[in-house]
């Protein structure tokens, strides 16, 4: 635990930490903004078939007459299901006779139309230009666009796995410039992909970047950051998330073509891989991995941004040496994803913060479906997922300082697991008390990621942090993927989906009460200091049983002296062996179980 007093010596919430917290939340705002971008770069505007009465200005000519265009649209375009024009189905020929207002549906058979052999046309009005109209993923082709989210998807799950342990092994400062260049030139890319399959490809590509980004930034901000500032530094960088919400409203709203909103969320990166080459590498991760000379370095860079220049002298070598002798020893183990299965104390830590990621992400895209209910207005929709977010993390982080990382975690799980609950008993009629409910249970998702981003990070060593909190993100996605499957079992019932998509927060907060809590307590830097910590406080456990034995046994005695023992000394009281006993006088202390009684043989 040596390096949380170097930290204090270089400054562990001074300047530096200050432009580092402001430099890594910017960048996150503009990353949240790629996750929610195809609910506008892929809208689904209003479309109908081509059709040459409508659309082609020569048939137009050849028609007798002056007909209005609502009448046009009738004799070319059947009625769809809800009695609009058919999205997906022309008639072959002019239907003339649907223009007699006695005209019924019994005027036409199927067999008169075809499917949109032309094309479509789309409604234009919200956005000149997606990716559904490029590629005209609407009809047969409607499937396409939700297999581009899960591709998307997919590849923040395939960059967790692979961005973790190479986070561990070459740094989290490199891993984060590349992930910068790459999602800058994939998203840019993307933009001018020629065909469909190549932007899936990008996509995949970019949200592999996407999760070295996200766990790169929380690592260096945990590392670098003194453990009574961990909590307000890791909640900022949660709020990033929640104000990429309403940038990505703003940027939506002045930008309707989707190439140019493509770029203008990706170009950005281009600079934040400019400005990453001024951020520190972690300097407890060099320390702990033997890089001595380099972590020195960076100590000394950052005792000269926060105005520490009296300890540059004290910082040598040696000291770092000295300082750092235990956990340069046991770092040198190599550590990799087995070893968070192998070890008890790591596995039951994995296993539990392993649910509660995937938890976050299959609960998370269950609710999201229902979002579409609070109305039609996308640009509203997305500030409202913000204005709801806020007040949800804000209040984490006082719950967080004050209850503690494992009460906090495991209310934020059962309060969305219960409010999912309780509406399955909620009736269809009563929208503003189930939209409650939905809202409480968003709160409570939002809630909880905040502190699993905290908690995860405090859980375990340095020399494996990023392993698991890759493994994390990977359960996350394969959530994400999951969660929105789960909507199919509502033909069996509409309480089934509610059902699973509660219970499964509600098992999750319960987990979490097995965690221990690490409010306060240095960061482990290697496997031995977790194994310390379990040992600890399995000793103060034992201690505690044996203060409170001992303290009973002596009320027993003093109790049985008071009616049988000599009163002249009632401090003293016979042992079954005639061995009396007269109390300590000796002070409690805090370091070990007390010494309640101190024997004495009378002669």
């Amino acid at each position: 635990m040596a390096f949380s007093e170097l930290l204090d010596l270089v400054g562990g919430l001074g300047r530096f930490q200050v432009l580092q917290t402001v430099a890594l939340m910017v960048s996150i705002m503009w990353l949240s903004t790629q996750n929610m971008l195809e609910n506008f770069s892929a809208a689904v505007p209003s479309h109908r078939c081509w059709a040459p009465l409508l659309d082609n200005s020569t048939a137009q000519a050849a028609i007798p007459g002056e007909l209005s265009p609502e009448a046009l649209l009738a004799v070319s375009i059947p009625p769809g299901p809800n009695q609009r024009p058919h999205q997906c189905r022309r008639f072959r020929q002019p239907q003339w006779q649907l223009l007699d207002p006695n005209a019924t549906a019994s005027s036409w058979s199927e067999a008169d139309t075809e499917p949109c052999v032309d094309g479509w046309v789309y409604d234009r009005s919200t956005f000149t230009s997606t990716i559904v109209m490029k590629w005209d993923l609407v009809c047969d082709s409607h499937a396409l666009k939700p297999m581009a989210q899960s591709i998307y998807l997919a590849g923040i799950l395939v960059g967790a796995a692979a961005c973790g342990p190479a986070s561990d092994r070459l740094g989290r400062r490199l891993v984060l410039t590349w992930s910068y260049l790459q999602m800058a030139v994939t998203g840019t890319a993307a933009a001018f992909a020629p065909t469909f399959p190549v932007y899936c490809l990008l996509r995949f590509l970019l949200a592999f970047a996407m999760a070295g980004i996200m766990m790169s930034t929380g690592s260096l901000l945990i590392e670098w950051t003194a453990a009574r500032a961990r909590t307000l530094v890791m909640t900022l960088n949660s709020l990033g998330f929640s104000f990429g919400h309403f940038l990505m409203a703003a940027v939506a709203y002045g930008v309707r073509d989707w190439t140019l909103l493509q770029l203008a969320l990706s170009v950005p990166f281009f600079l934040f891989f400019l400005c990453s080459w001024w951020l520190a590498e972690s300097a407890r991760w060099l320390l702990t991995t033997g890089r001595l000379d380099q972590g020195l370095q960076e100590l000394r860079r950052v005792a000269a941004i926060n105005r520490k220049g009296a300890v540059w002298d004290s910082l040598t070598p040696e000291v770092l040496f000295s300082a750092m002798r235990e956990e340069l020893r046991v770092g040198q183990a190599p550590a990799s994803l087995g070893t968070l299965l192998r070890i008890p104390s790591l596995r039951l830590r994995t296993c539990i913060s392993t649910l509660c990621w995937f938890t976050f992400g299959f609960t998370f895209f269950g609710l999201a479906l229902d979002l579409q209910a609070l109305g039609s207005n996308i640009f509203l929709l997305q500030t409202l997922i913000g204005v709801v977010d806020i007040p949800a993390k804000t209040g984490t982080f006082l719950l967080l300082t004050h209850l503690g990382r494992r009460p906090t975690q495991a209310t934020s799980m059962l309060l969305a697991g219960l409010c999912i609950l309780a509406n399955t008993l909620v009736p269809q009629e009563m929208g503003a008390l189930r939209s409650a409910l939905a809202v409480l249970g968003l709160g409570g998702v939002g809630a909880a990621f905040t502190c699993m981003t905290i908690y995860s990070s405090e859980l375990f060593p340095t020399v494996l942090r990023m392993t698991a909190v890759g493994l994390g993100q990977m359960a996350a996605r394969g959530g994400a993927i999951l969660g929105p499957l789960v909507r199919l079992l509502d033909v069996h019932g509409t309480w089934l989906p509610l059902l699973v998509y509660g219970m499964v927060p509600v098992l999750s907060g319960l987990a979490t009460l097995l965690l221990p809590e690490t409010q306060n307590l240095p960061l482990p830097d290697t496997i031995q200091d977790v194994q310390n910590h379990v040992l600890g406080s399995l000793q103060w456990d034992d201690r505690r049983k044996s203060l409170l034995l001992s303290s009973g046994e002596s009320k027993r005695r003093a109790k049985a002296s008071t009616s049988t023992g000599p009163r002249s000394c009632p401090l003293r009281f016979p042992l079954s062996q005639g061995v009396p006993l007269h109390l300590s006088s000796a002070p409690l202390t805090t370091k070990g179980p007390p010494s309640i009684l101190k024997g004495q043989r009378t002669v």
